[in-house]
């Protein structure tokens, strides 16, 4: 009788345990940025973007040209730039093959982003909640800015 009480406990509380690790595994999930001049400085633009949506590669070209950031200048001093890059870098997407001449630099045009924003889904989105672009991710995200982006 003890044995089946244990087993039953067991099965119900695989749940509980097993959910922490299905958020931070999911497709649609990414660690949040905790560095707080990352917040500052990208999010007084647009929603800062966490890093492990592009690889190093990328974020260190991106750093290495914000005095044209998409058209703007971004510029920043050296050592803010050395600790945002720097960081980046390090939480970046992982294994993940890259063109190195060609880092991708939107997160728009990356294959994985298309597929979950058909073109057509996109251009309604786009026009029902008289978005400009996809910069805003917090409209349709409400928790794009902790790195939930689980939309069901």
């Amino acid at each position: 009788m003890k044995i089946k009480n244990k087993l039953i406990i067991t099965i119900f509380s695989l749940p509980l345990i097993a959910t922490p690790l299905a958020l931070t595994a999911s497709d649609d999930n990414v660690p949040p940025i905790k560095n707080k001049l990352v917040l500052e400085e990208c999010g007084a633009c647009h929603l800062a973007f966490q890093p492990a949506f592009l690889p190093a590669i990328s974020w260190e070209k991106m750093m290495n040209e914000l005095e044209n950031h998409f058209g703007e200048d971004a510029s920043l001093d050296k050592e803010m730039t050395r600790e945002i890059t720097n960081y980046m870098m390090a939480n970046a997407q992982k294994n993940k093959i890259v063109n190195f001449d060609n880092p991708p630099l939107r997160i728009t045009e990356l294959r994985w982003f298309k597929h979950e924003h058909g073109e057509r889904e996109a251009k309604n989105m786009l026009n029902k909640k008289k978005l400009n672009s996809y910069v805003d991710c917090a409209a349709c995200h409400k928790g794009a800015d902790k790195g939930y982006y689980d939309d069901d």
